[in-house]
């Protein structure tokens, strides 16, 4: 008898008759992987492939990196701007001049109306940094709003916030080079598998060759944990109990860094005093994880030579999350590993381009870093521009979770959304969905017209996406690096650099200052701001930065003259004594007393609901839904559930069931896997009408980032034919 093939067929690739390559960077995730699009004799882009030569990924893409050429070609494209008076009205197409006109009308009634702060504006982290550069000239200095904020928000707030608050500057010091020099490294809520599959290959690959030990906190059998040496199944919401008891352990067995934390922090006493609280007997009962663990753990960590960690959503999306980035930068500096190879505390990015965003669009303060609440940064910023420093505010305004409530309570009236989908991002969507009504003007500016916030809009500017535009991205590890346009903007749409321009052009201030059109331009601007800061960014240009496939930041002007090159691989912060962003030039331990104040399980809704990514999905699939080769392997929502927990309730494998929390329901289809515990589900958060329905989304008081991970829901039988019948009508929708 013959097993398999009795003749083996060649595997063949087609062809794609590419006639050229054309040098990007992927537009995904914060990892920031080198990609040439070919290009065929018509044209067109036909085939993608990582480039070589390029440090971050060296060749490898991932599966949405492999097909994003196709991207070009996707549905629900918009192809011309659209207005209409009322959201239940039919759109209207029109002109560039006449949308951004009637754009620039209702902001001045708005405005003169209810206040300058009436209207706000919820950018995105997927533009390139050249337009969020010119959105928040335009933000800031034309416009005038306080109430201007990015999407980030959801995702790197609590990162940001905590890095500000023990160095001083936002900012990750660390890079993926120290994967290759670690000696022990530990994930705080993160599954790299799933969310940074070419990170993950850098660590697994540094890992092979050093024999590091990899320690994985997570509450879910995540695909990273799968492949750890220790995982710990911690209760979710309680990072802060167990890197205070690692803390305990660390002081309690002088394993602290006694010279390091002399020489380069302050507070010292004050974090020793509150981590006294927390002995690993006590905590284990908190946490989860027993005190054996909490001690053996506590000890690898402090005893290596070089230790780093990492993190992504897990920790950032709690209330307790900017408190959680605080502690693992606490255990950084107890032993002394900030600015060394190996030793770090890495926030691995989620959005392509969240780390411009943070640089340059001045949501959170001005370009560089540079903060509201300084005078002499508004004085600078101010005479650069053309701006009297007075129209400026003296502090940072609403962020994105803010500004929702406000327009519930009317305190906003007109909203401009620029690539970012709340309908299905935000926590507690029914209550979005409200939110939106009430909005006198909502702006969408979106490179897809069948984004869930079109159904409340009154004006569409369609947005050329991707590589339909030029200029660049910095990735999770400082990394600058360029797009070039590959094909014209499709249709009538245009650039997010143009739309900017053109809206800033209807307000007289706008016509006063200068808004240069072509990229490389906006570029220069934000070379000659960046000269002295930590964002230093001087001694770039474009042809270097694609010639280096990439450059870490700061790369200075000085630098560039004395013939420097570019450094390859890793380049980190602090690396000398006393570097840190605050005056005195230290760093600062901060002690975090725990608050529990998560939603929990109960007897009515016993399941902790936990949600996350998949490897074949971004963020709303706005992109990834609609490219085949993607969407095949996860086109309808499901929810991951322990068979025990299945079997008491009668839930059978692959059968719909409604889930249930204090806020709201949805439908999903049960995959039964024992990557959970019995009192927990997961959900992807992909898909709209789904996961954020449920839930609540609780405010960090730092970051005022949401807690999309810790809810509490029940499970509900429910008939199949009607679920399945729902689930249609949602993917066709």
């Amino acid at each position: 008898m013959l097993f398999g093939r009795y003749k083996k067929n060649p595997i063949s690739i087609t062809d794609k008759k590419v006639e050229k390559w054309s040098y990007a960077t992927c537009s995904y995730c914060s990892t920031g992987c080198s990609i040439e699009i070919g290009i065929n004799k018509d044209g067109e882009p036909v085939s993608s492939r990582g480039v070589g030569g390029a440090d971050v990924n060296q060749g490898k893409l991932c599966l949405k990196g492999i097909f994003e050429h196709e991207l070009f070609d996707s549905s629900g494209r918009g192809k011309t701007p659209l207005i209409r008076n009322n959201f239940y009205d039919d759109w209207e197409e029109t002109d560039w001049p006449q949308a951004t006109k009637k754009m620039a009308d209702e902001i001045r009634r708005i405005q003169a109306q209810y206040g300058r702060d009436a209207f706000a504006i919820v950018s995105t982290g997927q533009i390139l940094t050249e337009g969020f550069y010119t959105l928040g000239k335009l933000a800031r200095g034309v416009i005038g709003t306080n109430n201007y904020d990015g999407n980030t928000t959801l995702c790197m707030a609590s990162a940001v916030s905590g890095y500000k608050r023990s160095f001083g500057s936002d900012g990750p010091p660390g890079c993926y080079e120290d994967f290759s020099h670690t000696d022990c490294l530990i994930a705080w809520g993160s599954n790299l598998p799933e969310q940074h599959p070419i990170i993950y290959w850098r660590m697994k690959e540094a890992q092979e060759k050093r024999h590091f030990p990899l320690i994985v906190v997570d509450p879910r059998v995540t695909m990273l944990a799968q492949n750890a040496d220790m995982h710990l199944p911690i209760r979710p919401g309680t990072d802060v109990v167990l890197q205070n008891a690692l803390m305990y352990v660390i002081l309690d067995e002088g394993l602290e860094d006694s010279a390091y934390i002399e020489a380069n922090t302050n507070g010292f006493e004050a974090l020793a005093a509150e981590v006294k609280n927390y002995d690993p007997t006590t905590a284990a009962k908190i946490c989860g994880i027993d005190e054996d663990t909490i001690r053996h753990v506590a000890r690898l960590y402090a005893k290596a030579n070089a230790a780093m960690q990492i993190w992504t959503m897990g920790i950032n999306q709690s209330t307790h999350g900017s408190d959680g980035v605080v502690g693992i930068n606490n255990l950084s500096l107890l032993t002394g590993n900030i600015g060394k190879k190996g030793g770090t505390s890495l926030s691995i990015t989620g959005q392509c381009n969240a780390m411009g965003t943070r640089e340059w669009s001045s949501c959170s303060g001005l370009p560089g870093y540079r903060l509201l609440e300084n005078p002499e940064d508004r004085e600078e910023i101010g005479k650069f521009w053309g701006v009297d420093p007075e129209f400026f505010p003296k502090k940072r305004g609403m962020t994105q979770t803010d500004i929702f409530p406000a327009i519930e309570t009317g305190q906003i009236k007109g909203l401009w959304l620029v690539g970012t989908n709340p309908m299905t991002s935000m926590a507690n969507t029914a209550r979005i969905r409200k939110t939106l009504e009430k909005l006198e003007c909502l702006v969408v500016q979106d490179s897809y017209q069948d984004v869930e916030t079109m159904q409340y809009a009154h004006i569409f500017l369609p947005a050329a996406i991707w590589a339909e535009k030029e200029g660049c991205f910095t990735n999770t590890e400082r990394r600058v690096n360029l797009t070039r346009q590959i094909k014209k903007p499709y249709a009538n749409t245009k650039t997010d650099l143009h739309i900017f321009n053109a809206v800033a052009q209807q307000f007289e201030q706008g016509r006063k200052m200068r808004f240069p059109d072509k990229p490389e331009e906006v570029f220069n601007e934000m070379r000659q701001l960046s000269k002295g800061r930590l964002v230093d960014i001087s001694g770039m240009t474009y042809d270097l930065i694609e010639q280096n496939r990439g450059i870490q930041w700061p790369y200075t002007e000085e630098q560039a003259k004395r013939g420097i090159a570019p450094p390859k691989g890793g380049k980190r912060l602090y690396t000398e004594p006393a570097t840190f962003r605050f005056k005195d030039g230290r760093a600062k331990l901060i002690p975090l007393p725990f608050i529990d104040n998560n939603e929990v399980p109960d007897e009515h809704y016993p399941f902790w609901l936990n949600s996350g990514r998949l490897v074949e999905h971004f963020h709303t699939r706005t992109r990834t839904g609609k490219i085949g080769n993607n969407n095949k392997f996860s086109p309808t929502p499901f929810m991951e559930m322990n068979p025990d927990a299945a079997e008491e309730l009668g839930i059978r494998h692959q059968h719909y069931v409604r889930v249930v929390s204090r806020r709201n329901d949805a439908v999903v289809m049960v995959m039964l896997t024992h990557r959970v515990p019995r009192n927990m589900v997961f959900i992807p958060f992909h898909f709209h009408d789904c996961v954020n329905r449920l839930t609540l989304g609780l405010l960090d008081p730092y970051s005022r980032q949401p807690a999309f991970k810790q809810a509490a829901v029940r499970i509900e039988h429910i008939d199949q034919e009607q679920a399945a019948l729902i689930n249609k009508e949602a993917r066709a929708y």
